[in-house]
């Protein structure tokens, strides 16, 4: 055999063995950032970033490992770390348009505690990710929805208009009209028109093929009308949707017990909704599980059951070192 056919068999051995190579690193980062994922849905924020962590070069170049660890340090309430990150996945993959979605989340909630000429500046960045979000990806309910929102919560000056809104309502109409009818229900709202407001959460309800969470909605609606006898209602309601989907219910749960909390009522059933969230199988980064133990834990302890009350705060810690519950504020 010649030098010359030698030499290109080796050549096509060791390109072989690179392609093979290249393969199993891809194989290999594909697993890693589905087990993080998987990780930030069940509240195992320090398993998440752990596992992000020992990507090659800490992923520091993979758009989805960036995006992956804004949602983590979103969910853990840091605010700077989880824009610098998502601005990362941004840059790397500006098409993406849940990687502009989350960056106006991140955004805006650091918009939410900034000062008033810092919120300003805030607020017109986090609408141009949501607007660029709903651009790139016209079906993407969630960032519609984040769209829709704002625009009835931001003052007019920094983009904000209840016409606006109705407009991306309509655009929800085709692809999702649950998160239509609530849109519009949140338009009434801030209209002071609480009847149509009502009519639409129901809407919401009888829409929706996972509808424990629109009954949590409807809850917390009548909760700030202290309208209890109703939301009393809602969350009985709730309750029995979330029986009947166990797949699905997981969020519905953790708001209904929020709910309650916020209204100073029922603090048993609250915790009873909080333990079958954290011991059931529809778990989601909307609702941190490591959130939901320490929300509990403050329930027992007000029930007088210290030592439960310190095992739910111990689980919260071992699934997010990092956080602190301090900063919980909202239910």
């Amino acid at each position: 055999m010649s030098p010359a056919r030698l030499s290109l068999r080796s050549a096509g051995a060791a390109l072989l063995v690179m392609a093979l190579a290249v393969a199993s690193s891809a194989q290999s980062r594909a697993s890693t950032l589905s087990e993080a994922h998987a990780a930030l849905q069940t509240g195992q924020a320090d398993q998440a970033l752990g596992l992000l962590a020992a990507m090659p070069s800490a992923g520091q170049t993979d758009a989805q490992a960036r995006n992956l660890a804004c949602r983590v340090k979103f969910v853990l309430r840091q605010w700077d770390a989880a824009v610098n990150d998502c601005q990362q996945a941004v840059l790397l993959d500006p098409g993406n348009s849940a990687y502009h979605m989350w960056l106006g989340r991140a955004l805006g909630e650091k918009a939410d505690r900034a000062s008033f000429l810092t919120a300003y500046s805030l607020g017109k960045r986090v609408l141009i990710e949501f607007q660029t979000a709903a651009r790139l990806d016209p079906r993407n309910p969630e960032a519609l929805s984040d769209l829709g929102e704002f625009y009835v919560e931001a003052p007019g000056m920094v983009g904000g208009g209840l016409d606006k809104a109705e407009s991306v309502a309509q655009e929800l109409d085709r692809i999702a009209p649950s998160r239509a009818a609530e849109l519009r229900a949140r338009i009434a709202e801030d209209r002071r028109d609480f009847n149509t407001a009502e009519a639409e959460f129901k809407t919401a309800i009888a829409v929706s093929s996972h509808p424990a969470l629109q009954w949590a909605t409807l809850a917390r609606f009548y909760q700030q009308r202290k309208r209890f006898p109703e939301m009393d209602w809602a969350i009985q309601n709730c309750m029995s949707a979330a029986s009947r989907d166990p797949h699905g219910s997981g969020v519905g749960l953790y708001d209904a017990a929020g709910v309650l909390i916020a209204s100073g009522r029922n603090p048993e059933l609250a915790a009873i909704l909080l333990q079958d969230y954290v011991n059931g199988s529809s778990k989601s980064e909307e609702a941190p599980v490591f959130v939901a133990y320490y929300r509990l834990a403050s329930l027992q302890l007000k029930l007088g059951d210290a030592a439960a009350a310190q095992q739910s705060r111990a689980a919260g810690f071992q699934l997010a070192r990092q956080y602190n519950p301090a900063q919980d504020l909202r239910h």
